[in-house]
């Protein structure tokens, strides 16, 4: 787990950059085991997975989320109980939402990897779908890919293009934009059931109105919401610490947040 001045760090370097720089920024603290130029690459529900650790590890199981109900305008706050959320996605592609809300589901669309060879590839990075004679093989997008995809004129087919493994019909080896539509669907379904956690979507009832509102979970947005509050934080403790004892950035983070609340009360009572 990265300690306080590695944390800073990512939120100091997340400043300047935009959501998806700001994604990968926290994907890298949660996955220092990975070299991060292959983070792009993996499937968009691993990401998640990894970012919902990484909140968990940081800020506990319980998150405070709030919404606004599309039928009526009234504020809905609620409780996700974080580690149960992210078992239910790994378990089978649904999460149970906190206190006051309705039901969650999970849809995909996502990511992946750089085109390469199939052996390459995990198996579990890959899907296999067999419509109408068609035999295809296809990887798992990533936000890479994702990313390239959206800037293409027609995204979806740019996304087939960028992920397909292999493609055959009656024996013989064809190009992505041969795909018929049909066969393009079967894929899409097949990704939606292999990576369950690329779009995790709350469905919360309102407790006013009883109408349901569809709102996306999103697990980097909100993590570095809490990042930047608690940055900011650290960093007065720094600065009135620094203050009243002339101590070093490096030796105030050092402290235990205990030893350091304890240090600031004191502060206080001087």
């Amino acid at each position: 787990m990265a300690g306080s001045a590695d944390l800073l760090a990512t939120w100091e370097a997340g400043l300047g950059e935009a959501p998806a720089g700001r994604a990968l920024l926290l994907h890298r603290t949660a996955r220092p085991d990975l070299d991060a130029a292959a983070l792009p690459r993996l499937p968009v529900g691993e990401r998640e997975s990894d970012l919902f650790a990484l909140r968990r590890a940081l800020f506990g199981e319980r998150m405070q989320v709030r919404l606004g109900c599309t039928a009526c305008g009234e504020d809905m706050e609620f409780d996700l109980d974080a580690g149960e959320f992210a078992e239910n996605l790994a378990g089978h592609g649904s999460a149970a939402p906190g206190r006051g809300a309705g039901n969650c589901a999970t849809s995909h669309d996502g990511p992946a990897e750089a085109r390469r060879p199939i052996a390459a590839l995990p198996a579990e990075r890959l899907v296999r779908v067999s419509e109408g004679g068609w035999e295809v093989e296809f990887r798992l997008p990533g936000v890479a890919d994702l990313t390239a995809a959206a800037r293409a004129a027609d995204p979806r087919g740019a996304l087939i293009a960028r992920c397909l493994v292999s493609a055959e019909y009656a024996g013989e080896v064809r190009p992505a934009d041969a795909l018929p539509a049909p066969v393009q669907h079967r894929i899409a379904e097949a990704v939606e059931a292999a990576d369950p956690g690329a779009d995790v979507t709350l469905n919360v009832a309102c407790p006013e109105c009883g109408q349901a509102t569809r709102a996306e979970l999103d697990i980097a947005s909100y993590l570095w919401t809490e990042l930047d509050a608690w940055a900011r934080d650290v960093l007065l403790d720094v600065h009135l610490l620094a203050t009243a004892y002339g101590w070093s950035e490096p030796e105030i983070l050092a402290l235990s947040p205990l030893r350091r609340r304890y240090y600031l009360e004191l502060c206080a009572d001087v």
